[in-house]
């Protein structure tokens, strides 16, 4: 499929969600070049959003999304092409009160200060002053209520937003956008650390913003959450616009197969497997327990063997991964790592007694970003680089080189800062340090989160090619394509493990079992 291919009618007609768009574009975005040296981000880029509808843009990490958001939101400004809100030009570039009038940028990372109190954010730079000139912080505190109830926002405007959990900050951060006049709202990946119940009131929230006049860009790598709450949906691919389409009208399969410039499969194909019953067992977690995040958890991961730990966000499947591998401190019961009993609460213990770990959040606890790829794929086997201390950064490079080479970084070498690479390949670093030491258990913790859809075949693959060579692997996530290659799953509903699903499973059994429903009831 090539740009233009196939481009939707310029009128289209709404998605099943019981809304209806104007028809007039809030934003157009026409033939879009930006380029940062010799790298061409956007080439003839384009996109147009109706008022009153939601628009999600879709694409492989590198299609050049983020970019067009930068010009969306008047942080970058194209080298060809323009950009018009309402049909008019948008604002120079320095004029940023102009540009928050039009729209406003919901980030994956919080913009919210965590040690101020949601009034404060809600109103910084713009206080309401006495006669005497000093802050008026009762009309602050009164302003920021009359707002969070304006947008239905339930949150105290006194509370420190530090105490906030994700689902109240993307609130107070929408709530702080509309306070401007914006009327436009760009969400970027805006469920990546949410749970099922969070995520259906955040569209739940969507859909009465809508009603009152709020159009959306959504931007995911959830496919299946484009076709619950979007109207229209926008794929780039390699820079480019490659498809604009009524979300109802487009299968599945055309998706993935315009986003990757491939042919999807239908599904992966279910694995063999590869358990191996003779050798001793990967893991053996018995009666292990936490006050307040889980209680009496027992299972066990053979060599070679996939097992999945599904559950809801407040199910205790991270707190349980987390503490196989040093993470956190169990108050009762104990953990066994390919025999050995590791030193509960370390992560150097773990790492040694043979496991290998992707934290949940590669950002945070995965990598640090101005280190080199070298340096941080690395970091877990200091004794491969030399002797008394001392690094040999020939021998650090080489295996670096191989480890780049085993997971398909794309980067010009081994120097180049972790930061510099989009995020399937910063998660892909990741994913090599854990592997780096030849584990005899691999942990993972939502692998493929906020990764596109080749990316994610790739990494779910490594791991079937893991587990092929005898590594037990556990992964502890709510995506139902990280589990699909398991053995079986176990299922943790409230911090307890409630139901053993087989391999073979249907989604909606599973969705169920991780919700606490019984469909059999």
């Amino acid at each position: 499929m090539k740009d233009g291919e196939r481009t939707a009618n310029p009128v289209p007609a709404p998605a099943d969600h019981g809304r209806a768009s104007t028809g007039l574009p809030i934003v157009e975005a026409t033939g879009i070049v930006k380029r940062f040296g010799p790298t061409v981000a956007l080439n003839g880029a384009r996109i147009t959003i109706r008022a009153g509808e939601t628009h999600a843009l879709v694409g492989r990490n590198g299609a050049g999304k983020s970019t067009l958001v930068s010009v969306l939101t008047g942080l970058q400004s194209p080298d060809e092409g323009k950009v018009t809100f309402g049909g008019s030009p948008a604002p120079r570039l320095a004029d940023r009160d102009a540009w928050r009038q039009r729209v406003a940028c919901v980030y994956q990372k919080s913009t919210i200060i965590p040690t101020l109190t949601v009034a404060e954010n809600l109103f910084l730079n713009r206080h309401d002053h006495g006669p005497s000139r000093l802050i008026s912080w009762t009309g602050v505190r009164r302003r920021a209520q009359e707002l969070l109830s304006t947008w239905s926002v339930d949150v105290d405007p006194q509370t420190p937003a530090g105490d906030l959990n994700v689902e109240q900050r993307q609130f107070v951060e929408i709530a702080r956008a509309l306070s401007f006049g914006a009327r436009f709202i760009i969400l970027d990946e805006p469920t990546a650390q949410l749970d099922g119940a969070a995520i259906n009131r955040l569209f739940d929230r969507i859909r009465d913003l809508q009603r009152q006049g709020v159009t959306f860009l959504f931007i995911s790598h959830h496919l299946q959450e484009v076709y619950e709450i979007c109207d229209m949906v926008t794929v780039f691919r390699d820079a480019r616009h490659i498809v604009t389409a009524p979300v109802a009208g487009l299968p599945r399969t055309e998706l993935v197969a315009a986003m990757t410039g491939e042919a999807a499969a239908d599904r992966r194909q279910e694995r063999p497997s590869s358990l191996d019953r003779t050798a001793p067992p990967a893991l053996s977690v018995r009666t292990l327990g936490s006050d307040g995040a889980y209680g009496d958890v027992t299972f066990r991961v053979g060599a070679g063997e996939i097992v999945g730990l599904a559950g809801a966000a407040a199910s205790g499947r991270t707190e349980v991964a987390e503490t196989v591998v040093g993470l956190r401190a169990a108050t009762t019961g104990n953990v066994e790592i390919a025999g050995r009993r590791p030193r509960p609460g370390s992560v150097p213990a773990a790492l040694a007694a043979g496991a290998g770990f992707v934290p949940q959040d590669r950002h945070h606890q995965g990598f640090v970003p101005d280190m080199s790829i070298a340096d941080n794929a690395t970091l877990s086997v200091p004794k491969r680089l030399g002797r008394g201390g001392f690094l040999n950064r020939g021998r650090r490079d080489r295996l670096a080189e191989g480890m780049i080479r085993n997971l398909a970084i794309k980067t010009p070498g081994p120097e180049l800062p972790v930061s510099g690479l989009s995020g399937g390949n910063q998660q892909k670093v990741v994913m090599a340090r854990a592997l780096a030491d030849d584990p005899r258990l691999l942990v993972l913790i939502n692998p493929t989160a906020g990764v596109d859809v080749r990316s994610k075949e790739f990494l779910l693959g490594k791991v079937e090619e893991t587990a092929e060579s005898g590594t037990g692997v556990l992964i502890a996530s709510d995506e139902l394509d990280d589990l699909r290659m398991c053995d079986r799953v176990l299922v943790m509903f409230q911090g307890r493990v409630t139901n053993e699903i087989a391999r073979g499973w249907h989604d909606h059994d599973l969705v169920a079992a991780m919700e606490g429903m019984d469909l059999n009831a």
